[in-house]
């Protein structure tokens, strides 16, 4: 654990892995509010909540390279302050918002959303060095799974217990005090040495989005999109033999095995390299389409999260490798548009898959098509 105390000893960094892991966990969870909201609130279907959630994504898919590409030109600040009242004026007016006029709303902020998942990575590439960039981006990567865990629970539980509408709110204050705290902390975006390089000119786009860059971005595109299904799967699984109680179990093993997985990765070594890791990911979700009950389930999945969170932080570590300093912003801003893309195609390919099929073969499809 000597890498991680290192890294976590870094000027700067402990404060800002804590303030975006608040605003991290609030943006995986606004989706689920606003779904609560036009089905608790409006008292309208899941389907035209999915519409509102597909706004929301497509926004964020668009918006990641735009607000990149806006920090390597204007600065961090001006951005994450922009984007942080953009979120006061759309969470502040959803309970007052007709449905189309929330769709609308729903993508722009989406598109403008606040950058915390990027700009912690480019602050991660900056404030590291070559040794200590690779536990750093595991503890990035475990940040997110533990967001993913935190962030969509709480909401539910605040919906049993409030309104839809102070669940936004709650959902949108905490995005907001996230933003303004990683502008207040303002960490670094190139390291002293990629400023004195002449880091403030912009090469060419084609000479840094080559084949490399946009092979890593599809391994990031599959990795995610294979995890979304699988979380789908899990519980068509468990549906069909009558136990979709125990799902929350299953996925509960899921998530704390992803973290441990991270935690380990981070302290080998040397590294994997992500086509490796990303196929190893694919294989080891096959076997899971073997198990039919829950405690079978629960272990099948233990491979598939030991691999999640290395995956995704070799992912993160490539780009930032392949990306110049003066064009991270909108490398990074490309990687996060690739795994929301993942996020939100992974869910509906596996349910045409199992309206088309028995579930327990979508494992199958799901490890095999992305490894």
């Amino acid at each position: 654990m000597t890498g991680y105390r290192q890294v976590l000893a870094l000027p700067g960094m402990a404060s800002l892995l804590g303030v975006s892991m608040l605003a991290r966990t609030a943006i995986t969870a606004d989706v689920m509010a606003l779904t609560m909201y036009v089905v608790l609130g409006l008292d309208m279907s899941y389907a035209a909540a999915g519409g509102v959630a597909a706004a929301l994504t497509a926004g964020l898919a668009l918006g990641g390279p735009l607000l990149g590409r806006l920090i390597d030109r204007r600065g961090l600040r001006t951005v994450l302050l922009g984007t942080v009242a953009v979120q006061v004026v759309f969470w502040l007016s959803v309970p007052v918002l007709p449905y189309g006029t929330l769709l609308g709303a729903a993508f722009a902020a989406g598109l403008l959303m606040v950058p915390a998942q990027p700009v912690t990575r480019q602050a991660i590439a900056a404030m590291t060095t070559a040794g200590q960039r690779r536990a750093a981006f595991a503890l990035e990567s475990v940040q997110g799974e533990l967001s993913y865990m935190v962030g969509p629970a709480v909401v539910i539980l605040g919906a049993a217990k409030m309104s839809p509408d102070v669940v936004a709110w709650g959902v949108g204050a905490a995005i907001v005090v996230g933003g303004v705290g990683i502008a207040v902390l303002n960490p670094p975006l190139r390291g002293e040495d990629e400023a004195a390089a002449g880091a403030t000119v912009r090469p060419p786009r084609r000479s840094w989005l080559g084949h490399r860059m946009i092979a890593v971005l599809a391994m990031g595109f599959g990795t995610t999109t294979l995890l979304s299904g699988v979380d789908l799967a899990i519980v068509a699984t468990l549906e069909e033999a009558g136990q979709v109680s125990w799902a929350a179990v299953v996925v509960a093993v899921f998530g704390v095995t992803s973290v441990a997985g991270g935690l380990m990765y981070g302290v080998l070594p040397r590294p994997f390299p992500t086509w490796l890791l990303l196929g190893l990911l694919g294989l080891v979700t096959v076997p899971a389409g073997l198990a039919h009950d829950w405690p079978w389930l629960c272990v099948a999945v233990i491979g598939t999260g030991l691999l999640t969170a290395p995956t995704l932080s070799a992912v993160a570590d490539a780009v930032s490798r392949l990306a110049p300093a003066s064009v991270r912003g909108e490398a990074t801003g490309l990687q996060s548009s690739a795994q929301s893309a993942g996020f939100a195609l992974g869910s509906p390919m596996v349910g045409v898959a199992i309206d088309a099929s028995v579930p327990w073969p979508l494992y199958t499809f799901d490890g095999a098509g992305e490894g």
